[in-house]
């Protein structure tokens, strides 16, 4: 049998980070979704509800690709109390044309932080109006700092506004991305930060809404990237029917696990086929932002297209250097 590379993290964040490549290389996997015959099966999800936990394997194969993942990811979201990460997991990269594995990525999360950060950066930049530059976000941990980085990659943000349950966690988040990024950060509630952001991120594995119709404002943009799992919700079912435009990163994981969901249920959302899907905007397939006073919201479940672009170039650049450590079978 061909021989295995393992990477660590520490291979990892040495090969890919979060930044303009990372953008562009999440913006051309939905893309593709879009344009190509991707083979992308539901997600596989379980939830653990005694140690409030959940588990997540997506996977998807990208016809031009030299490989495609298959990403476990485990959510953990008590584990901060024990001192140890909310997310972790692995990857595994196999060659597209013979199936062999090529390499197992010990990421502990890593590139799914990152491959979520870019895709909202890719939905800031079809979404958003140019010329953003307050941002919200509701969450304080290590995806809302990824999630304002993320931002300042694609609009010229000048200040933020965070909200977080644990008041002294937003003002710590606050200070650390102030530093980090040289703008001004400060924090607020959820009804302040709707009424100054020009672009909103919400970050959160909320299982009851944050965000209602009666909080949006015109030329407002907002990106929900916390539900995932068909017990969470960010947005209240007034939300969908009352943005200009309502766009989702897939249809049916919208409707079975994202937003689309609950405005189902609720009644206020009858017909989800009539809504665009973020690759097919980027196509220009279907039509996004139409003026400075739309109304956009994009709602983020992750898909394994994204995990498989991500894991293809960081497989590509590990094996440019020689990183990591090769297992012969």
């Amino acid at each position: 049998m061909p021989d295995i590379k393992i990477l660590t993290e520490t291979d990892l964040r040495a090969a890919i980070q979060l930044d303009h490549d990372a953008v562009a290389c999440v913006e051309e996997a939905f893309h593709l979704l879009a344009t190509r015959e991707v083979q992308m099966p539901p997600i596989l999800s379980f939830h653990v509800p005694e140690h409030n936990g959940e588990v997540d394997v997506k996977t998807a194969y990208v016809p031009g690709l030299e490989g495609f993942a298959i990403k476990m990811s485990p959510g953990f979201f008590d584990n901060p109390k024990l001192g140890l990460p909310s997310l972790n997991g692995l990857m595994v990269l196999f060659d597209a044309k013979t199936g062999i594995v090529r390499a197992v990525l010990l990421d502990n999360g890593y590139l799914t932080d990152v491959r979520t950060a870019a895709a909202g950066a890719v939905a800031a930049r079809h979404l958003s109006r140019t010329d953003s530059r307050v941002a919200g976000i509701l969450g304080s941990g290590l995806q809302a700092r990824l999630q304002l980085e993320a931002l300042c990659l694609v609009r010229d943000i000048k200040r933020a506004v965070i909200w977080g349950r644990d008041a002294d966690r937003a003002a710590a988040c606050a200070r650390d991305c102030a530093a980090r990024l040289g703008i001004e950060v400060t924090t607020g509630s959820i009804a302040e930060v709707m009424a100054q952001a020009d672009v909103v991120v919400s970050t959160t594995p909320s299982t009851t809404p944050l965000i209602s119709a009666a909080m949006l404002r015109p030329g407002q943009h907002v990106t929900a990237m916390g539900s995932d799992a068909d017990y969470k919700s960010e947005l209240a079912p007034d939300v969908i029917p009352a943005a200009t435009v309502f766009v989702c990163d897939r249809l049916a994981q919208s409707i079975a696990q994202g937003e689309l969901r609950p405005a189902l249920a609720a009644g206020t959302v009858t017909d989800p086929q009539i809504y665009p899907e973020l690759g097919q905007v980027i196509a220009g397939t279907r039509p996004g932002r139409g003026s400075d006073q739309d109304i956009t919201v994009c709602d983020l479940t992750g898909t394994g297209v994204q995990d498989t672009a991500i894991a293809t170039l960081a497989g590509t650049r590990a094996a440019a250097v020689g990183a990591g450590t090769l297992i012969t079978s």
